[in-house]
């Protein structure tokens, strides 16, 4: 292995868990998923739930840890979480869990991981930073906002996984009860179309060849709008006419756009 992968299994508000291919094996990013769910889209993508080394979790909404009892049941792989992170849970009060507080460092399995604050309406909520074999992938979904920490830290990476969860005009004309789009749009809730759009700007140099759309909601979004969004901060080029991805050329360097689904896995290279 000569770079890192990122593996996406789903993401959105059905379920989430991603995994970090690196030289010592996997690492998965919370497990939102049924165990049956969860190692059938490992297969699709080729992957076996033998080579997990480690369970990271970024916070403690059921859409990231529902599928976390039964997995720690049947794999003894370490399981990392920010302090009080799971003991918030009485349901997952009994798992072991080896506790850090965000802006440690973590190494496992061959790979730095640089943990970070997020800000969502939980506990202890963090984001992650991997680095292996001179490569990186920088990951943040689940946050209102990213302080200059998180930017610092997910600046310049090879993969960004990055959150855009809403478009603010589909949230306001929708169905969604007023508290609860108070709470989305909240520093503690979810990055818009337009935030991530804008930190994107920031975060992605020439050195970044993915960006990943993260967190799509399924009722006030559209995978083609956080791309064009993209697209329109960075410049880049839609690769048809919906906008299902999109391509940006610097020099020899070249980035891809393109949106994570919540029911079809993805492997990034």
């Amino acid at each position: 292995m000569s770079r890192l992968h990122l593996h996406i299994l789903g993401s959105g508000s059905k379920g989430n868990c991603a995994l970090i291919e690196g030289p010592q094996g996997l690492i998965m990013i919370d497990d939102g998923l049924s165990r049956r769910e969860t190692l059938k889209r490992m297969a699709e993508l080729g992957l076996s739930a033998d080579n997990v080394s480690a369970l990271l979790v970024t916070h403690e909404h059921s859409d990231h840890i529902k599928g976390l009892d039964v997995w720690c049941k049947h794999w003894r792989c370490p399981l990392f979480a920010s302090r009080n992170t799971l003991a918030s849970k009485e349901s997952l009060a009994h798992v072991p869990v080896e506790e850090f507080d965000p802006g440690d460092v973590l190494e496992i399995a061959g790979v730095r991981i640089q943990t970070y604050s997020t800000s969502h309406d939980v506990i202890n909520p963090v984001g992650y930073r991997f680095d292996a074999l001179g490569d990186s992938i920088g990951f943040a979904t689940d946050t209102g906002e990213l302080s200059s920490h998180a930017i610092d830290t997910l600046k310049d990476c090879r993969v960004l996984a990055l959150e855009s969860n809403h478009d603010v005009a589909m949230l306001r004309q929708g169905d969604y009860p007023r508290f609860l789009q108070e709470r989305i749009l909240s520093a503690k809730g979810h990055l818009s179309n337009d935030q991530a759009a804008n930190a994107a700007r920031e975060l992605v140099t020439d050195r970044t060849e993915q960006l990943i759309a993260m967190h799509i909601s399924q009722d006030n979004n559209r995978p083609s709008l956080t791309v064009k969004s993209y697209a329109r901060a960075l410049d880049a080029t839609l690769d048809d006419e919906i906008g299902s991805t999109a391509t940006r050329h610097s020099g020899s360097q070249q980035l891809t756009i393109r949106p994570a689904g919540q029911y079809r896995p993805m492997s990034i290279q």
